[in-house]
This record gives structure tokens, sequence and C-alpha cells, in this order.
């Protein structure tokens, strides 16, 4: 009779052992929201089917700046809200401060929108423009950067949802500037990072990781600090807690820290991401490849492997009103390049055709359930290798629901 019992909780702990993710991952509400909104379809009717799981992490969902839908972007608790939803790889932004040190944050001037920082009167005298108030027609305004302070001033700060009111007349009524379709039901106490700090916990949640370097907003070399240092020293933290490096994709708008890193550090070569935002510095049209500069062609041959562009470069309208790849989807594969997407669950509500985002298909974008047809065409007909999400758990249980490879 023992030897029955042992044997059976063996089996239980081996069976338990081998699915951690399952069990802990939750999606929530919000998946089964977008499914019910959808039009009658072959592919609501395939995730409804899905309904009860099971769900598990995986790759194919980037936590973009953790879940920034509900939770305080670049903060612990968007962390892990974010791994708690699926997300198998976790993005922190690359900012530095005055003492040069890494943080995590968007944008390196973005404190006075994400952060408490003009309510804290002794940092907030320290911003590049302090908090000035909307009088006579113009606008309330601050600029408020990581390279005003230290690192141990940073981290006395508290994370908020990202926003501010132009019309303000007081730091208070500034800061109160949600946008609506979020919340700051969990916005009170957000626990900003350092770069390190991120790596720590991203070990210990067991996913991968993809930091971005931001482009600086001050002039470099910033007392003696230069570009090629502030992208090196953003891999060196890495080496420095042992992480492999396989399980880091490195990632910049800006194709020369790219390139610095591929010639540089040859070992992240394969997982260097490039960014493309060449929709907003030129008239780059995605399916006009003489817009395209440099070519697919060329960066593959400069060590390019990745691309990453906004949904919205990836897809375009056929003439029955489908939602399919863009000749620059399907040029950055011909080329031999793997696509990543950003970032879903970016925009509020998609009753009007979805914004900046969906702009190349918001003729046949109605409602938030058609979120999921645009998750469908970037998975199976771009064959996009991950999605940015600012709420992961819309991929993971798309991924989930499609047997997709779960996160190692």
């Amino acid at each position: 009779m023992k030897l029955l019992v042992c044997t059976l909780l063996i089996i239980l702990l081996s069976a338990c052992s081998q699915t951690p993710q399952s069990s802990t991952v939750q999606v929530g509400t919000r998946p089964y929201y977008l499914i019910n909104t959808m039009q009658p379809s072959a592919l609501k009717t395939q995730l409804q089917a899905c309904s009860e799981g099971p769900f598990y992490r995986t790759d194919f969902a980037i936590g973009h700046r953790g879940a920034p839908m509900q939770y305080p972007e670049h903060t612990k608790e968007s962390y892990l809200a974010a791994a708690r939803m699926g997300a198998g790889v976790l993005e922190c932004d690359v900012a530095f401060t005055k003492d040069q040190e890494l943080v995590c944050r968007h944008s390196q001037c973005d404190l006075h929108t994400t952060t408490n920082i003009l309510a804290v009167p002794a940092l907030a005298a320290k911003c590049s423009i302090p908090f000035t108030p909307a009088k006579n027609g113009q606008l309330a305004q601050a600029k408020c950067c990581t390279s005003d302070i230290t690192l141990a001033e940073f981290l006395t700060l508290k994370g908020k949802m990202d926003g501010a009111n132009n019309q303000a007349i007081t730091v208070d009524e500034y800061l109160n500037g949600t946008p609506n379709w979020r919340t700051d039901l969990y916005a009170s106490n957000g626990t900003l990072m350092s770069h390190k700090q991120s790596i720590a916990l991203f070990k210990q949640l067991g996913v991968k990781m993809t930091p971005e370097l931001k482009a600086p907003q001050v002039s470099m070399p910033f007392n003696g600090f230069t570009q090629a240092q502030y992208a090196q020293k953003m891999l060196d933290e890495y080496t420095e807690q042992n992480v492999p490096n396989e399980r880091i994709y490195p990632q910049s708008f800006n194709l020369a820290d790219v390139k610095y890193w591929i010639e540089q550090n040859p070992e992240f070569a394969n997982n260097s991401v490039y960014l493309d935002g060449r929709d907003e510095t030129s008239q780059l049209d995605p399916n006009d490849p003489d817009t395209w500069q440099p070519s697919m062609t060329a960066l593959y041959n400069d060590g390019v492997r990745i691309l990453a562009p906004p949904i919205w470069m990836l897809l375009a309208v056929d003439e029955y009103n489908n939602i399919v790849p863009s000749q620059y989807a399907l040029a950055a594969k011909a080329a031999g390049l793997k696509l990543i997407a950003w970032s879903l669950e970016r925009s509020g509500p998609l009753v009007n055709g979805g914004g900046y985002y969906y702009q190349s298909v918001s003729e046949v974008i109605n409602n938030d359930g058609d979120m999921m047809k645009v998750v469908d065409v970037l998975a199976k007909d771009v064959a996009v290798m991950a999605i940015f999400s600012d709420w992961p758990a819309t991929v993971s249980y798309y991924a989930s629901c499609n047997n997709m490879p779960a996160s190692i």
C-alpha cells in the first residue's frame, strides 16, 4: 500500500512539475470580452472553444512596458502583471540618469507624465522645464528627464499612468491626465526600477528580456558618456548578471545602435532588433518599396535579422475587404528577416478605426473584437515571431488556443 501511495505521489508531483506555467498563467476577462464582440466567424468559434484553457506562457506575447493598459508602465507591478498573463518576454526601455546609471523609462524625458516628480518639490526643482500652468491660451508644460536626477533620486519616485492635463493650472490637475479608457485604480504606488533591478526581476520570473536603448534627449557625449558606451553598458549589465545572450533581444530605433551590437557584440547579433520607426521621419509607404531606405535586402546584408515595425505597416486590405499582409511584410520575409509587431492594446476602443496602429486597415475595423482578427493575420499570414502588447493576456490567450510554442 505504501508503495502504491508513493508511486501515485511521484506521478502527481511529476505532472505538476511539467506544467508550472499553465498553472500560473491567468488571462482574466478581457480576452473573453474581445472574443464575444467579434462578428460570427470560424475564428470566433475556434477562440470560444478554448475558453477553459489551458493557458501558458509564450514568447509570442511580449509585455510592452509590462502591462500598461492598467498598471503604470515600466514598474514592478506592471511587469508582474504581464508575466502573470503569460508574456514570455518583458521589455525595459532603457534611459540614463544624471550619474549615468540605466533605468527603465519609455523616454529619457517623460518623468513629468509617468511619475509623481512634479509633486516632489525638491526634485521638481531639478526638471529641465519646471511646471508652467496653462494661461492665456498657452498650454501647461513641463519637462523632467532621467538625466536631471541621480539614480538614488529616481528610485524615490512613484510611477503613474502616462498622461497629463495640458489645460491644468495646478500640478495636481496636470498629473490627473490619464486617458479615460485606462484606469488609475492601480496607479498610486508604482515601483520604479533600475535596469539592473529589472534584470534581476525578469530572471526570477523566468522570462526572456528585450531592452530598448532609448534615443538620448541630451547632447552626446553626456558628461563624457558616449553613445557607444551607452549601447555597450546596456548589454554589459546582462553579462554581469549571467543572463545567457540567447535570452536577450536588444532593440533600438537607431540603426547605428543595432549595427554597433552586431559588429562589437556578435553573440547578440542574431537577436538584435531594428525597430522601424521610419514612418515618423520619412514618407514610408508599406506598399511602395522605393520608400524603404535602406531596403529589406540592404538591412539583411548589414546583419539585421529581426525587424520590428508598427502593426499597421505589416497589414493591408485586399479587394474583398480582407486583412492581408502588406508588401512590406512580404518583402521582409522574402529577404530573410524575422518580424515583430507593435503594439496591440495600445489604442483605445476600436469603434472608429483604431487610430495609429490600425491606420492601414481602418476601413474594416469597427469594434474591439477586430483586434483578434488582426492578431490572427499577424500570426498566420504575416508569420510574426511575436507581438508587443499593453495587455499580454490577449496575445497569450490566442497563442495558447493555437498551440503555439510555450516559453522555455
